[in-house]
């Protein structure tokens, strides 16, 4: 399934460029347009699937395919140590972008709040 009016739908289908970091048959991993980490990158299946709601029990394969890919491609951006894993679900989960989407956030914690 695609959605012509979809961003990432687009970018998957190559009408919008990305930087891309890996594609195959089922999932693509690109660099996020405005990152909010030193490594900011997102992991999407490339059938689209509204959110992380939308999913159905036959996708259980697609969903830990994209959680396996995570630390191999964190690990090759230089994220050995860790990372951060996101996916935001409704507009009450802060999902702006609706076609299901993995961020994998990494490098200094802009997150880490200070010790008291």
């Amino acid at each position: 399934m695609h959605d012509p009016n979809c961003i990432f739908c687009k970018i998957i289908a190559g009408t919008i460029p990305s930087n891309t970091l890996y594609e195959d048959d089922g999932v693509v991993a690109f660099h996020d347009i405005n990152p909010a980490a030193p490594v900011h990158f997102l992991l999407v299946p490339k059938r689209h699937i509204a959110t992380l709601a939308a999913v159905e029990p036959g996708d259980q394969a697609l969903l830990g395919k994209m959680l396996a890919l995570v630390p191999r491609l964190a690990e090759q951006l230089g994220c050995g140590d860790g990372f951060k894993t996101v996916i935001n679900t409704g507009p009450n989960g802060g999902q702006e972008v609706y076609h299901l989407h993995l961020h994998v956030l990494g490098g200094p914690r802009p997150w880490k709040r200070a010790t008291i």
